[in-house]
């Protein structure tokens, strides 16, 4: 009987550890024991809706297909393979994103009827040297100072086939953050900062 409940007492305490939150409260999926397997055995951890983003970014070449949540559970091995696809091109420097961008993206993405649509990254993390030169680069561009891309909590993007107008407009449509129209250059920025929206009929990055 004892071994019973001492069985017992260690499931609960394994199922406790498997779960962590992050500062803002938001639970986050442990991540497995070394040896545990791929992403998709990382989803499998948790139960409930998987949200995948199929990501390409235009100054890498890169691409990235990922499953980063399940249920309202972010996945970290995921978190840190999106930190790193989003780093500061420029530098290398990775930081460390606020996982409700990545929400925005795949509301976006639902708000278009296009799910699994790939999204065209124009810009991610920016350092606060990239963000000084780009700032310093010409007399107007359309970077702001304090800009969102230095707290990992803005990306500019494009969808294949989809006017930018559109992206624009599904974006507005969330209230989630702010939300910069670039008719010029063909990108929105999309943050989860305060709320507010922009035109900048310049070219941005």
């Amino acid at each position: 009987m004892r071994s019973f409940f001492l069985g017992k007492k260690l499931a609960i305490a394994a199922a406790v550890a498997a779960i962590c939150f992050t500062a803002s409260g938001v639970a986050v999926v442990a991540e497995p024991a070394a040896g545990a397997g791929t992403e998709g055995a990382d989803a499998s951890a948790g139960s409930g809706a998987q949200y995948m983003l199929h990501l390409h970014h235009l100054h890498t070449g890169e691409d990235l297909n990922i499953v980063y949540k399940v249920g309202d559970r972010y996945i970290p091995s995921a978190m840190a393979k999106l930190n790193y696809f989003l780093r500061d091109h420029r530098t290398n420097d990775v930081s460390h994103y606020d996982p409700r961008e990545f929400d925005v993206l795949h509301q976006v993405l639902t708000k278009l009827g296009r799910p699994n649509a790939v999204i065209d990254v124009v810009c991610g993390y920016r350092t606060p040297w990239s963000n000084n030169f780009l700032r310093t680069r010409s007399a107007v561009t359309g970077v702001a100072k304090n800009s969102q891309h230095m707290q990992a909590k803005a990306i500019d993007i494009r969808i294949p086939g989809v006017a930018t107008k559109a992206l624009r407009d599904a974006a507005l449509s969330l209230h989630e953050g702010g939300v910069g129209y670039y008719p010029i250059s063909q990108f929105v920025h999309v943050d989860v900062g305060p709320v507010r929206q922009w035109t900048f009929a310049g070219r941005g990055e």
